[in-house]
């Protein structure tokens, strides 16, 4: 399923990987990969039938055509994820926090990714050269779990500490989107002018479905897509329960979870 919005097409493939292309064909992929998503190799979270999980199907994907990639924190660095969708030509921003050599899991150098590599801080602005002569915007935003909040132990440590991840929000065909990475559902979030809002929903190591839905309420974006959900055992989520909750304040939600 592909969720159309103010000229842009949106689709989630699993975990924390979005795809979105405008009308004039440029492509933006938000951290690509993880968990069998673009491999082919997901499965449901206890092994249930793909075609009832509240969740898009796993499928082998390389298309190898993106114009713009951008990468949040070490738990979403994939770098055969982002050499699946990535180019020569493809401007790829990673946070200057992600560090391969401390992540655990087989993943390449930053700097040996396939197009221009730009490192990004918490709280940088890059311009990218879009089609018809428009640039997309692209602005990193400190994202993280608050010490003295709800997914802090008793001593205030985090899975997210302050410093750790950014999210970012892009203006890509003259539409704003939102993507906070793993974090709470921050007061600086409200503050920022949203079209689309894709949101955490899941808890655990992020913002919970009712502080998404909170979140939404303040920011009031046109609309909301839920993502990160439904991958793994730790983010399982209600998605229909959370679609209803934000509906109810007045606010326009989709959901994209599966195809056929």
């Amino acid at each position: 399923m592909t969720v159309r919005h103010d000229g842009l097409q949106v689709t989630w493939y699993g975990y924390a990987t979005t795809r979105i292309e405008t009308e004039g064909g440029f492509v933006a992929y938000l951290d690509p990969g993880r968990y069998g998503v673009l491999t082919g190799d997901w499965t449901p979270v206890g092994g249930g039938n793909p075609k009832e999980a509240a969740h898009p199907r796993a499928t082998d994907f390389r298309p190898e055509d993106a114009d713009l990639v951008c990468v949040t924190h070490d738990h979403h660095y994939d770098s055969d994820g982002i050499e699946r969708v990535a180019n020569e030509e493809t401007t790829v921003v990673v946070y200057e926090g992600v560090d391969p050599a401390g992540i655990g899991r087989d993943v390449g150098p930053v700097e040996e990714l396939p197009g221009e590599v730009v490192r990004t801080g918490e709280a940088d602005h890059l311009a990218v050269d879009g089609v018809d002569g428009g640039d997309v915007d692209v602005w990193s935003v400190p994202a993280y779990n608050d010490p003295a909040g709800p997914r802090a132990d008793a001593d205030g440590t985090v899975p997210h500490p302050k410093g750790f991840g950014v999210g970012y929000r892009l203006s890509i065909g003259g539409t704003s989107v939102f993507w906070p990475g793993d974090s709470d559902a921050l007061d600086a979030f409200a503050e920022l002018s949203v079209s689309l809002f894709l949101a955490n929903i899941a808890g655990t190591v992020v913002s919970t479905a009712a502080e998404s839905a909170d979140l939404a309420e303040r920011m009031d974006p046109d609309l909301v897509l839920p993502v990160h959900y439904n991958t793994i055992e730790a983010l399982q989520a209600d998605s229909g329960a959370f679609a209803r909750d934000v509906a109810k304040r007045g606010v326009p939600v989709v959901l994209d979870e599966r195809e056929g």
